[in-house]
């Protein structure tokens, strides 16, 4: 995985397909390439930088082609580099290279697929799982291409999206997706491929979204799509405005610290100015689905999971409905025991998450039909799986660890928990009302937390010599704490972990001194006193707190205890006002390290792959 763009046309593509892989590079990669078919020959260029090097090498080595693809990489077989960048050639036998292909996915029989090619006398230049294919689609090709890569694919085990074109067969590009998202673009006497729409922004805004066991035949004046059944079929086509803007800094110093202070306007747009609460909210047939209902199964992965783990304190609480959280990456791995009157909810950002759409195609077929997704994409697969679902407005999110989609889902999943209160006869209008209130205040609120920041960067001073954090919360608190720890090690690479605060004396005391700051999250609530019994334990043993705290906890600075006084207390949506913090503490510290707060090694925007 990361990125693919691919082209058709009638004029040079190699400025189309670098400008789709500069609009892609911020979901993250370790390499980038590509290839055109040039003059009756295949050309390539790969870089284990920017593609901003490989632009570079492309413009001095004259590359220009009517036909071609390119790639941006997540190491998933073999390390970061050149020999292992996309695109892979193929060409058995032959001075010059037939077949160029590039692939997103995994491909989990592989190395069966990578011995037989060795027999059939293919040499293999990578480690990756990619060149196994390019090598199969030449060893089955026999003068055309569309046909050759429907019988690859039927070979190949595991989650892929490819595009592939071949030096016999100028001004075509074949694409196919299976597990991991792809699209075409439209255009006049050219067409478009590519993992993303917003590659194609600028270029078309004609797309259509290919599905599952879909092979798709570019070629200038016309566009085939194969189903997995391999009939001809008709996608619809659509019409996307992508989002372009996001280019733009503005006064900020990173796309994250900018993501970070669009909060207040991303929930206020996700709240999308609802006047009352209704099961419609998620969909038509919402209020029939909530009766039938008696628990929910929340699937998601990272971030999304935390957000899952809060919803389940809302929506035990509020709509007295037993929540199951799983890690969707686990959830299809073990015995579960399957009730068809569950609602299965999943989370997730991009809406293209192998392992969520895995976990969820696993429930339904153990039976669980009513499904519902909370997702920032409205085109996505997620949202075309599900029965139901809710969109976030958070806008595209440029840094790779997650701040305003991790809000705004916190925010419809409290919506969530409302709607089913409603529908079961849970929520009197008096307490609508309030809580309708309470979230219509949310902006407001978040804005005043962002004033923290002075404070906060400086406790980011201290931290950014240390190599080790604790993050310490108590109910629904402590998925926030979850998310704090999260949010530090990706950006900042310190090792940190959350525990409940109960848990303390159970292990993780043991790794308490005056070297492991210990960072608290102190909400005025029903665990207050509980929690600052947890903190003694803490000071008895000269480790540092530094404590995020409501104004009224009675908690003050003294010596080995930092606190930063919340602007005000908000009841059940405190989880979201305590977010904002621990986001601008794990920012600051990056910074102050010196780390690459938008692209953190190792970690990919949008996660395709199992």
């Amino acid at each position: 995985m990361c990125g693919i763009v691919g082209a058709v046309a009638q004029r040079n593509i190699t400025p189309i397909l670098l400008e789709g892989l500069k609009r892609l590079e911020y979901r993250g990669y370790d390499s980038c390439g590509i290839a055109v078919h040039a003059g009756g020959e295949l050309l390539r260029a790969r870089s284990t930088k920017r593609v901003a090097d490989l632009q570079q090498q492309v413009d001095q080595a004259g590359i220009e082609g009517f036909t071609g693809i390119a790639h941006t990489r997540w190491a998933t077989h073999g390390a970061p580099a050149t020999h292992n960048a996309h695109p892979h050639f193929s060409g058995h036998g032959k001075s010059k290279a037939r077949i160029a292909l590039v692939h997103n996915g995994i491909i989990e029989n592989y190395e069966e697929l990578r011995t037989e090619l060795q027999a059939a006398g293919y040499f293999f230049e990578s480690q990756t799982d990619t060149e196994v294919i390019a090598h199969l689609v030449d060893h089955l090709y026999a003068g055309d291409l569309l046909e050759a890569v429907q019988q690859a694919t039927k070979r190949l085990l595991g989650a892929y999206a490819v595009a592939v074109f071949c030096r016999d067969e100028p001004h075509r590009v074949v694409g196919a997706r299976q597990g991991s998202p792809l699209v075409v673009g439209l255009g006049e006497n050219e067409n478009f491929l590519a993992s993303d729409a917003l590659a194609l922004a600028g270029t078309t805004d004609q797309i259509i979204y290919l599905e599952d066991g879909d092979v798709v035949d570019l070629q200038l004046a016309r566009v085939w799509v194969i189903d997995a059944q391999g009939r001809e079929v008709n996608r619809e086509v659509h019409t996307v405005q992508a989002y372009t803007g996001a280019a733009e800094l503005g006064p900020y110093r990173h796309y994250m610290q900018k993501e970070i202070f669009e909060q207040p306007r991303a929930v206020s747009d996700t709240l999308q100015n609802i006047e009352n609460i209704s099961p419609e909210l998620f969909g038509d047939k919402a209020y029939k689905v909530f009766q039938d209902i008696d628990n929910v199964l929340i699937l998601a992965c990272g971030t999304s999971y935390y957000a899952g783990l809060t919803a389940r304190y809302w929506i035990e609480s509020i709509a007295q409905i037993p929540v199951n959280v799983e890690i969707a990456s686990e959830y299809r791995y073990r015995d579960s025991v399957p009730n068809p009157r569950t609602l299965v909810v999943t989370i997730s950002q991009s809406g293209e998450t192998a392992d969520t759409l895995s976990a969820l195609k696993h429930a339904r077929k153990l039976g669980m039909d009513h499904t519902l997704t909370i997702c920032n994409v409205a085109t996505s697969a997620m949202v075309r799986e599900c029965k139901l679902h809710y969109i976030t407005r958070a806008g595209i999110e440029i840094g790779v660890a997650s701040t305003k989609a991790f809000t705004t889902q916190l925010t419809a999943l409290y919506l969530l928990a409302m709607a089913l209160a409603q529908t079961k006869g849970r929520l009197d209008e008096q307490n609508e009302a309030e809580m309708l209130k309470a979230l219509r205040h949310l902006p407001v609120a978040i804005s005043a937390v962002l004033a923290l920041e002075p404070q906060i960067m400086a406790w980011a001073d201290r931290f950014a010599s240390k190599e080790n954090a604790l993050f310490l919360g108590r109910g629904m608190h402590f998925p926030i704490a979850l998310e704090g720890a999260l949010k530090l090690k990706e950006i900042s690479y310190i090792h940190a972990e959350a525990y409940p605060a109960g848990e303390l004396k159970h292990g993780p005391l043991a790794l308490v001194t005056e070297a492991m700051p210990v960072v608290t999250i102190a909400p005025r609530d029903e665990l207050l006193e509980k929690l600052k019994s947890n903190m003694q334990e803490v000071h008895a043993r000269g480790g540092e707190l530094y404590v995020f705290a409501d104004a009224d906890t009675k908690i003050i600075s003294s010596d080995g205890m930092h606190v930063i006084r919340m602007p005000e207390n908000y009841g059940k949506l405190s989880p979201i006002l305590h977010t904002i913090p621990l986001q601008l503490l794990a920012y600051h510290t990056a910074c102050a390290r010196g780390t690459d707060v938008d692209k953190p090694r190792n970690l990919a925007k949008s996660v395709t792959v199992e």
